[in-house]
């Protein structure tokens, strides 16, 4: 096993010499601009989780361009992938085969290094955006950037982890959503995602279309955001 393990690699690092397979490896930022797709709840489809707290996809599985993981502000809990990482180095891919150790779910892409504490799932403008968790809406805001609003931050206290609050930005709140509203995740719509590229770079613009536009997900512990 020993021989056939280093013989692997020695062909790897052979490969490596001549492809670029590490973080910049990505698909053009100039991809097609892709349309948002119809109001469709999505399917369970976890894309993380902190402890026992599962994290769904907020949106349709056909409609997310891309996934990023990426480090954010003091507070918030680390986020374990339940899927692959698409821009891990070719070695740690192999070693994963060799050992069976290989990932299920949909692939996703470490933005920077550190720890993951932001989750960014990708969608064009306007895509619909449901409920990641169970749970009770806490708190509405306006997503203020230079001065100007873009869309809501929007907190709901996890049913299954009321000691946590689950932050979601880049949205624009549907306006029957309310402080206190109980939402069921994947059917309850909470708004649509805000057309966030025409200010700021999106890190995920490097492997996602439509400019990398995507609804940001974090989670707090709820003292951390004075939520009782």
């Amino acid at each position: 096993m020993a021989i056939a393990v280093s013989a692997l690699v020695v062909v790897t690092l052979g490969v490596t010499a001549f492809a670029d397979d590490g973080p910049s490896g990505t698909q053009p930022a100039s991809s097609p601009i892709v349309n948002p797709e119809p109001s469709i709840p999505p399917e369970t489809l976890v894309l993380a989780t902190v402890g026992n707290l599962r994290v769904q996809s907020p949106v349709a599985e056909d409609a997310v361009t891309a996934i990023g993981f990426h480090g954010t502000s003091v507070g918030a809990l680390v986020l374990q992938p339940v899927g692959p990482q698409a821009n891990q180095g070719i070695l740690a891919r192999l070693w994963h085969r060799i050992t069976g150790s290989e990932h299920r779910g949909l692939p996703w892409y470490q933005l920077e290094s550190g720890a993951l504490r932001t989750l960014n799932v990708g969608a064009a403008a306007d895509t619909d955006v449901y409920a990641p968790v169970d749970g009770t809406v806490v708190a509405i805001r306006d997503h203020i950037v230079s001065g100007r609003q873009f869309g809501a931050e929007i907190e709901l206290r996890p049913s299954s982890a009321p000691s946590l609050v689950v932050e979601l930005q880049h949205v624009r709140a549907d306006p029957s959503l309310s402080v206190g509203a109980n939402v069921a995740a994947g059917s309850s719509k909470l708004g649509t995602v805000v057309n966030m590229r025409r200010i700021e770079r999106q890190a995920l613009a490097r492997y996602a279309t439509d400019g990398g536009n995507n609804v940001a997900i974090q989670v707090f512990p709820s003292a951390t955001l004075g939520v009782p």
